[in-house]
């Protein structure tokens, strides 16, 4: 437990922050998996593609993902829809 007030108060934020960030990683998780399974199904990705892609980019620009891991699950999204 700690001692001293201001590694308290980011005991707390890093908590917060953690669950903000294990929200929106489950999210982009869902969303790949749902456009996965339509392409497996033969049906039409260009909608969920377009929303995984979305997601992912959010998720880098607020600093949950590294840029380059975010441009990694983009083209490897592209590559799995552009097979379908």
């Amino acid at each position: 437990m700690a001692n001293i007030k201001s590694q308290e108060k980011r005991n707390r934020q890093n908590q917060v922050r953690r669950q903000r960030n294990k929200s929106v990683k489950s999210d982009l998780k869902t969303a790949a998996r749902k456009m996965q399974t339509a392409a497996v199904a033969g049906e039409s990705t260009d909608e969920l593609y377009r929303a995984a892609q979305k997601r992912i980019d959010k998720a880098a620009q607020k600093g949950v993902l590294h840029p380059n891991t975010a441009a990694r699950k983009k083209s490897r999204l592209a590559r799995s829809a552009a097979k379908s």
